[in-house]
């Protein structure tokens, strides 16, 4: 393990053990890895994304440090929970966006902080997010997959670690949970 792998592990376990100024310190450690998962975030929505790269590292970073108690594992494990809070900051965006349409909470703001997704983006976003919530009930594991390789940006292998399972389970999990969700979301109405 080299010198900046060993400081994330122990600076994961310091955050672990309630040491709020370590998640201060490992941010730097991990930044370029966040904005990387970011940035895919973005692509997937073509560009549309309701926050800048920037702004979606910063507001996940501050979900993680709000003073809540993090059992982190391993670096994997904290991007894996870095994945979910990315995710929840994008639903809670497209959840504003589809509340603004209705004519609700109307309030000016910068247009850099401007929301810019698309109404049928934010619709297909929690159209999404219903579908997750329906498979976590049916297979929880296959919903982390989900969570990891989309939302996370991880690899099989990154997955695999991260969830404590084997590749080729987290390969066919997958595909399985991709061709549920299809499925799920061309019922749905």
């Amino acid at each position: 393990m080299d010198q900046a792998q060993h400081e994330i592990t122990q600076l994961l376990q310091e955050v672990s053990s309630g040491d709020r100024a370590a998640m201060d310190r490992l941010l730097p450690l991990v930044y370029e890895q966040l904005r990387k998962m970011a940035h895919q975030q973005r692509l997937r929505w073509q560009g549309q994304a309701t926050l800048n790269t920037t702004a979606l590292v910063h507001e996940a970073y501050m979900r993680l440090s709000d003073g809540a108690q993090l059992d982190l594992e391993s670096r994997l494990h904290f991007m894996r929970v870095a994945a979910k809070a990315m995710r929840y900051i994008l639903l809670d965006h497209a959840k504003a966006k589809k509340r603004l349409k209705r004519g609700g909470d109307q309030q000016r703001v910068p247009f850099e902080e401007a929301l810019a997704v698309s109404e049928a983006e934010a619709e297909e976003l929690l159209a999404l997010d219903e579908a997750l919530k329906r498979l976590e009930k049916v297979n929880e594991r296959q919903s982390q997959i989900i969570e990891c390789r989309f939302f996370g940006g991880m690899t099989i292998d990154d997955t695999a670690h991260a969830l404590g399972v084997s590749a080729p389970t987290v390969k066919r999990g997958w595909a399985m949970a991709r061709a549920w969700l299809y499925r799920e979301m061309q019922t749905s109405p």
